[in-house]
């Protein structure tokens, strides 16, 4: 699960043409806290596959893909159209409306270290369900 999460992360950041110095960081303390050596976050980094079927995952794991697409998005300090579209996109095939973007991108923090209110982020989040 968490090489699929990364490959659509790695999406994300390649949308804009060029991942980030600060976009790769995410994505690597992300594999690594999810157990992936750096080697192989490297590899998908060069090579990112199409993203799945997300459809399949539960509520909790399409919340937390939502949360870290936001997370990387907000994470090089610009946030392009294409990374808006790409954002939007996404939360539709996990079964959100593309309004949940705008919704929650205001609430969560591109630092990780920054802790959001992610019960309550859910809650908002679960409004936005198709």
């Amino acid at each position: 699960m968490i090489k699929e999460q990364l490959n659509t992360l790695i999406n994300l950041a390649a949308s804009d043409k060029l991942i980030d110095d600060r976009e790769a960081k995410t994505i690597h303390m992300i594999g690594k806290a999810g157990g992936i050596p750096k080697e192989e976050i490297d590899e998908m980094m060069k090579r990112p596959k199409p993203i799945g079927d997300l459809s399949t995952l539960t509520e909790d794991q399409k919340f937390e893909n939502l949360y870290q697409l936001i997370q990387l998005m907000k994470s090089d300090g610009q946030v392009f159209k294409s990374e808006i579209h790409f954002c939007e996109g996404i939360a539709e095939r996990l079964g959100y409306r593309k309004e949940v973007i705008s919704e929650l991108a205001a609430k969560v923090y591109s630092d990780p270290s920054i802790t959001a209110d992610r019960r309550g982020l859910m809650a908002r989040a679960h409004k936005f369900l198709k």
